[in-house]
């Protein structure tokens, strides 16, 4: 089981899954497909998808084999026949962990490592492990770690096999083996429970951090999108960040926020957060929560999809899916960005993308990250949208209270201005509804529309 020490800075995690040595782990890879069960990827995009994972934690693959199976087994999951041949072919091709692309219960999870003689892992445990491996602030550390024990204990019992139940009854009266497994249940609980209390600290410092007059001057906007989709490289593209960008799954864990200026001069804070996968573990979610609160608090969302993807589609109504999860409302303005049309048959010169949003949505854009086209239009694009609900206020500033000029320029759009007569200056300003109240109050009797 995982290694329950605490630290002075909360920065221990658990023992990864995988052993990372500089020989490579050899794996292989099982992808069931469930007659009947209904699902929005195809299969080969999901095989695709799930090769994709196990290769974003470096290891050696020495099969991937996609299993057709009739109904599910309740103590394996796979059929006995299956089990049998996979045994056979982990046996022959020297495999020592099989990655499996479902959600195993720990029972199941136990039996197919009986029957390989291999470590085992679910997609659940394959993605937390990667989240793992990627952490690299101290928040994401502590929120990998979160989700990973909360994980682990549904699965305590795998640990204690060894000991046997000697008698009945419950509490005190069990066996030694279930005294244990209650004793390391109650260590798992007041580990999670220490770290949603270091969590809840580090959102506090970071929003202190952000300070509440970047929040109150910039407008937000928040990049989301499935994993690999370009969010990174679009990201760094539009800000110039050095935001690590690369063909790989999860490439980006921490969210990152910069300053972007827009084509009138206006500028926004734009944020870059983890790529969503589908079924991205519950506790995952759950532990990422305070990270993608940017997410729920942004004026205006970016969902980026890569539309060269074949499963786009799906991929789409995935992350749509998982902002639901997070409480975003319906209401929350949305630009689709779809990107890596330079990927589509003549580069996408042609302008012709067969697809459709995946939910309402107040714009499309279509751009390459990688060459920058189509980037002057999604900007163009974002201003109009965050624009939108603003509205348009004549207002005067006399030469005394030079300090509401800095409060317009600060929290609106000034528009144009007239030259000054002996008293002042009128100003034409865009006054975006949250806020639209201050600004009534603080020039109340000098504002006409």
């Amino acid at each position: 089981m995982s290694d329950l020490s605490d630290d002075e800075d909360g920065s221990a995690g658990p023992k990864p899954f995988i052993d990372q040595r500089a020989q490579r782990t050899r794996v292989g890879l099982v992808c069931p497909e469930v007659r009947g069960e209904p699902t929005r990827h195809s299969s080969a995009a999901r095989q695709a998808e799930f090769e994709g994972l196990a290769q974003a934690i470096d290891v050696e693959i020495a099969f991937s084999e996609a299993v057709k199976l009739r109904e599910l087994r309740p103590a394996t999951f796979l059929g006995q026949g299956t089990v049998d041949a996979l045994a056979k072919r982990v046996a022959d091709e020297k495999v020592e962990l099989v990655l499996v692309d479902a959600a195993l219960s720990p029972v199941q999870q136990r039996n197919l490592e009986t029957a390989t003689k291999a470590k085992v892992l679910d997609r659940t445990g394959l993605i937390l492990e990667i989240f793992g491996d990627r952490a690299a602030t101290r928040e994401g550390v502590l929120q990998v770690e979160l989700a990973h024990l909360t994980y682990q204990k549904g699965r305590l019992v795998r640990s204690w096999t060894h000991l046997e139940r000697q008698r009945g009854g419950f509490g005190f009266l069990g066996g030694p083996g279930e005294t244990q497994i209650e004793s390391d249940r109650r260590l798992l609980q007041d580990r999670i429970r220490l770290l949603e209390e270091r969590l809840e600290k580090v959102k506090k410092t970071r929003a202190q951090q952000r300070g509440p007059k970047l929040v109150a001057e910039f407008p937000t906007v928040a990049l989301v999108g499935y994993t690999n989709s370009g969010k990174s490289t679009l990201f760094n593209r539009l800000t110039g960040a050095g935001v690590f960008a690369k063909d790989l799954l999860f490439a980006t864990l921490d969210t990152t926020t910069r300053k972007l200026e827009l084509p009138s001069g206006r500028a926004v804070m734009l944020s870059d957060t983890v790529g969503f996968v589908s079924e991205l573990p519950h506790d995952l979610v759950a532990a990422f929560r305070a990270t993608l609160e940017e997410v729920v608090d942004a004026d205006l969302i970016l969902h980026v999809r890569d539309i060269a993807n074949p499963d786009h589609a799906a991929q789409a109504l995935d992350v749509v899916g998982v902002l639901h999860e997070l409480g975003v409302p319906p209401d929350k303005p949305i630009i689709e960005v779809w990107n890596k049309i330079d990927l589509l048959p003549g580069n996408g010169s042609d302008g012709i993308v067969v697809a459709e949003p995946a939910g309402p949505v107040v714009d499309v854009a279509r751009v390459s990250a990688v060459t920058g086209a189509g980037l002057d239009d999604l900007l163009a694009e974002v201003e109009a949208a965050l624009g939108r609900e603003s509205r348009t206020y004549r207002v005067r500033v006399p030469f005394a209270a030079g300090a509401d000029i800095g409060w317009l320029y600060g929290h609106a759009q000034v528009i144009s201005s007239e030259p000054a007569d002996e008293t002042g200056t009128t100003y034409e300003v865009r006054v975006e509804p949250r806020f639209r109240a201050t600004f009534a109050e603080k020039f109340a009797g000098r504002i006409t529309e």
